[in-house]
């Protein structure tokens, strides 16, 4: 029988100074490995082909929400996010501007202790991750995580300083999640053309009534 191949490959670093981790995240060429920093913890994570096809897959229904009912939302993907003074950064699969889309789409540099952070961030976490992040996104004051687990979609909405699971979202208002469960449920089954083009039909229908 043959073994199978992790979604995802992890490395823990202890007692990792801050300058370290700014040194290591801004000298690689490109986004990977992702790299989660909380307070002297560090994890580097590799993903493999099925973690990245659910994570394109779900920016892309997003993106085609966010067109179809004409929603404003700046798509800052894989960005790193940290902030010195509490000691925490983090890569997202894809993160998301909706609330200050129109101020923050004209910066280049995005610094947490001034600016906004991201109102969704989505993770796919296929493996068990040794850094408490919901912990750390309530931290940093994200408003909202969606994470998938390979198998089912969950959404985390910030609630003062702690995270709950939600049925609906509270930023993406109307974005119907049971339905992305299932166009997520067929990545493998079918084109990502024909499954984005038929979540779209349905919500303009869906408009349109």
């Amino acid at each position: 029988m043959l073994a199978s191949i992790p979604s995802e490959i992890r490395l823990l670093m202890d007692n990792v100074r801050w300058e370290t981790y700014v040194a290591l995240a801004d000298g690689r060429r490109g986004s990977l490995p992702r790299i989660v920093y909380d307070r002297g913890l560090m994890e580097l994570m590799s993903p493999k082909k099925e973690h990245e096809k659910i994570k394109t897959l779900l920016g892309r229904l997003i993106a085609a929400y966010a067109e179809a009912v004409e929603l404003d939302i700046d798509s800052v993907a894989s960005l790193t996010f940290r902030r010195e003074d509490l000691q925490r950064g983090f890569e997202a699969d894809e993160s998301f501007y909706v609330v200050h889309a129109e101020s923050m789409r004209v910066r280049e540099e995005i610094d947490l202790s001034t600016d906004p952070p991201p109102e969704l961030v989505i993770e796919v976490e296929m493996t068990t991750s040794a850094i408490r992040k919901l912990e750390l996104f309530a931290k940093l004051g994200i408003g909202e995580v969606w994470r998938h687990d390979g198998e089912q979609l969950r959404v985390y909405h910030l609630d003062g300083e702690a995270y709950r699971e939600v049925s609906e979202s509270h930023v993406l208002l109307g974005f119907p999640l049971a339905k992305s469960q299932t166009v997520l449920a067929k990545r493998n089954q079918e084109s990502e053309i024909s499954l984005i083009k038929a979540f779209r039909l349905e919500i303009e229908a869906s408009r349109s009534d």
